[in-house]
């Protein structure tokens, strides 16, 4: 199936929302990459956490802390980079192979010392086609994170 793409910027303690959902839930997506790069490199020392949530979080939620143990956070990237040319940039992503078919969240944290830098953003998802038993499924794992 196809692959949808979308992008962005997103402030330090902002968060976007990505629309998946439909009326009947027959498609399915999957996070085939997801890459991060601050919105100047090179200019300052930067240090940003990009996370992507199932459920909506709170302006106070927000933040550099990775937790694997909550079930909602399906990926996250983490970007560094110094501003001396004799050190490169680095990024770490690891990403849930989960299909989901609701809309999802990605947020962002600046966590370097004093940091303010917004942060982009590119991800691809597969889209996968779900017959009635996978749809139900995804959709009450879904239901379950909001309501849970």
């Amino acid at each position: 199936m196809p692959i949808k793409t979308f992008r962005g910027l997103i402030p330090t303690g902002g968060q976007d929302t990505v629309t998946l959902h439909t009326n009947n839930g027959a498609i399915g997506y999957r996070i085939v990459k997801l890459e991060a790069i601050s919105r100047t490199p090179g200019a300052s020392a930067d240090e940003s956490v990009i996370k992507i949530y199932k459920v909506e979080q709170t302006a106070a939620s927000i933040d550099g802390v990775i937790d694997f143990n909550d079930q909602t956070l399906i990926g996250v990237a983490y970007w560094s980079a110094a501003t001396s040319s004799g050190s490169p940039a680095t990024m770490n992503i690891i990403v849930e192979n989960e299909i989901f078919n609701q809309d999802i969240f990605i947020t962002h944290k600046n966590v370097s010392t004093g940091g303010s830098e917004a942060c982009n953003y590119y991800l691809e998802l597969e889209q996968v086609k779900l017959d009635l038993n996978e749809n139900t499924v995804a959709t009450l794992k879904d239901i379950r994170n909001i309501t849970g």
